[in-house]
């Protein structure tokens, strides 16, 4: 691949890994970002043992990523009581890890640094030519990656406009200072009728990571940078108690987005450009394997690109290995988008099942957590 230029459009972690894992491989990559720094909101997310081996054979991170806290595991409560329902234990595949977004995609932007990567930040791309691969006015180069989210106008151009389908549901974000001695290292979920939360530590317990998810359907916009009202937060939580309660007290900036379902993209590639992460598969959050999946991406792609004798085959190779793993994660997150939610009485029996099923709940998921990609 010594020979090969490549352009990534969009610099999020899909797209940096992907940056990093083909200059590995001898290209000459460069990534365009319409931002004008390498910034990301202030937000948590997990990266479980599928992910966690992307990253480090990208030399991104070592054994005990600086900052991330290591899971436990998942602790259930109801929002009304505050005694455990029943604790989910961390995958044996390996530990997931919280980790701050922008303290990751700062690993990965120096790591692509390191390997050569160019960045090119306030470049909105609007345009790119299948067949002569020309981006813009920035050249023309062997591969396109889009990398550009689940609203990606490069998704469009290979599958045409598809609506997403509105799941009634909106995700409010927030992080909040906290005390590192008292943080749990396990996340915990407070379920409620039509309603549920999630917090973990960040940073080393020095900052709580809150994702508060309600059914609603008077918000619809989906861009998840979207500022909120942290009273509206807390007003509409009021009625959880104990811990949570005491975590939303304590919000001062909050982000809110409404959830949309998309399909798998159906065409990941044409002529010289192939969709990565969001812009091929957007997720739903039920199941944290957004970021996970886009590593996976990453390497795939690199990896069969660089392993064919052709570009077109590489491409379709990469197709025909993501799509259908891709296809199988987005069902099960879509399939746990009510799963808190329920109200009395049905929420009694679906807590008694999970007393009874939380020590096997991660082992039910284990064909997500111990995949590999860099064994394939």
């Amino acid at each position: 691949m010594n020979s090969m230029n490549v352009a990534v459009i969009g610099a999020g972690i899909g797209g940096v890994a992907a940056a990093i894992a083909f200059a590995q491989r001898g290209a000459t990559v460069t990534v365009f970002e319409q931002a004008a720094s390498l910034s990301e909101v202030g937000a948590g997310l997990q990266i479980s043992a599928n992910g966690m081996c992307v990253l480090r054979a990208l030399g991104a991170v070592q054994d005990t990523p600086d900052g991330a806290v290591q899971s436990s595991g998942t602790e259930l409560r109801d929002y009304r009581r505050p005694n455990r329902i029943s604790f989910v234990p961390p995958p044996q595949a390996g530990p997931t890890w919280y980790f701050h977004r922008a303290d990751l995609l700062d690993l990965l932007v120096a790591r692509a640094a390191d390997a050569g990567v160019t960045f090119q930040l306030g470049q909105a791309i609007t345009d790119v030519d299948l067949q002569t691969g020309r981006v813009g006015e920035m050249g023309c180069f062997d591969l396109v990656v889009g990398a550009n989210g689940g609203q990606s106008n490069l998704r469009a151009a290979l599958n045409g406009n598809a609506a997403p389908q509105f799941s009634k549901q909106v995700a409010w974000r927030a992080v909040v200072p906290f005390s590192p001695q008292d943080a749990p290292s396990h996340a915990v979920l407070t379920m409620g009728p039509g309603r549920h939360v999630v917090s973990y530590a960040l940073r080393g317990g020095s900052l709580m990571n809150i994702v508060a998810v309600e059914e609603r359907a008077d918000w619809t916009e989906e861009g998840w940078r979207l500022s909120g009202d942290p009273d509206d937060l807390r007003a509409r939580f009021a009625d959880f108690t104990g811990a949570t309660a005491d975590l939303l007290a304590g919000v001062q900036e909050t982000h809110l987005w409404a959830l949309y379902l998309h399909p798998v993209a159906q065409v990941w590639h044409k002529g010289g450009l192939a969709l990565l992460g969001d812009a091929a598969h957007p997720t739903l959050p039920f199941m944290a394997q957004g970021a996970c999946l886009a590593l996976e991406d990453a390497w795939v792609l690199a990896s069969c690109v660089s392993g064919s004798t052709s570009v077109d085959a590489g491409l379709a190779r990469y197709q025909a290995v993501r799509q259908p793993r891709a296809t199988r994660v987005v069902a099960a997150a879509s399939g746990n988008a009510r799963t808190f939610h329920y109200a009395p009485p049905v929420s009694w029996l679906a807590q008694t099942a999970m007393a009874v099923m939380g020590p096997r709940l991660s082992a039910r998921f284990a064909w997500i957590y111990d995949h590999d990609v860099t064994r394939l």
